[in-house]
């Protein structure tokens, strides 16, 4: 039954956050730790907000929080990879920590919302996006940090704005191209939600022989969220 309530309840919030939802709005981030600081994002119509559905603030205060550091994150000039980036809000906290940051996104409204956001926080010197179905517009490159918010449920998507939530087959393509995509050391933070099909993506990383550890963690009433960092085999000391 759990799967069918997770379901009920999202249609419900949906519905309650619908002033919201689907419109252009203007989100605010507040409480970040130094040198990010506070966030306004512009998040237009056909975008994931990452406000209202919780996800995409999650993973920003976890960037911006302890675990980004030179110790985890030794290269001088760290590479990251925002996928799904969204309204950019993690490519944007990632570059306000110093960061070199490509953003992909298979939605076209997606890239240009985090065109903008990169433009209005000043970081867009820091941030290239790139249209992109997963790592198909970053053949051949390495990142030192991927970070993942995946769509939670199986399915195939209904238009471009549910891409953020359906996928029909995003797991098993983002487990089987992520290896070949991280430097020697380098990880991944990958979103996962109790609801929806999140276990399925951590057996199929698994399965590729990939370390998997928590690195952040919210729990609200109606579900839990965790940030699992992805690695190699070969544990950076």
């Amino acid at each position: 039954m759990r799967p069918v309530v997770a379901r009920v309840w999202l249609v419900l919030r949906h519905r309650w956050l619908g002033r919201r939802y689907g419109h252009l709005v203007i989100e605010t981030i507040t409480d970040l730790s130094e040198p990010v600081g506070d966030l306004s994002l512009v998040v237009l119509p056909d975008v994931f907000n990452p406000v209202l559905f919780r996800g995409g603030e999650l993973l920003a205060r976890t960037l911006a929080g302890p675990l980004f550091t030179p110790e985890r994150f030794p290269a001088e000039a760290v590479a990251v990879l925002d996928m799904g980036c969204g309204s950019g809000v993690a490519a944007i906290v990632a570059a306000r920590r110093g960061a070199a940051v490509v953003a992909v996104d298979i939605n076209p409204a997606a890239v240009r919302c985090t065109t903008l956001n990169a433009l209005l926080n000043q970081v867009e010197d820091r941030v290239q996006t790139r249209e992109s179905d997963l790592f198909a517009a970053v053949a051949g490159e390495r990142y030192d940090l991927v970070v993942f918010n995946p769509p939670f449920f199986r399915g195939r998507p209904k238009n471009a704005l549910d891409h953020a939530w359906r996928g029909e087959d995003v797991f098993e393509r983002f487990a089987a191209g992520l290896g070949e995509h991280l430097t020697p050391g380098g990880e991944a933070w990958v979103l996962l939600s109790s609801d929806g099909a999140g276990a399925e993506l951590l057996a199929l990383l698994a399965a590729k022989r990939l370390q998997i550890d928590i690195v952040a963690k919210r729990s609200w009433a109606n579900e839990i969220m965790i940030v699992y960092g992805v690695r190699t085999a070969a544990v950076r000391e």
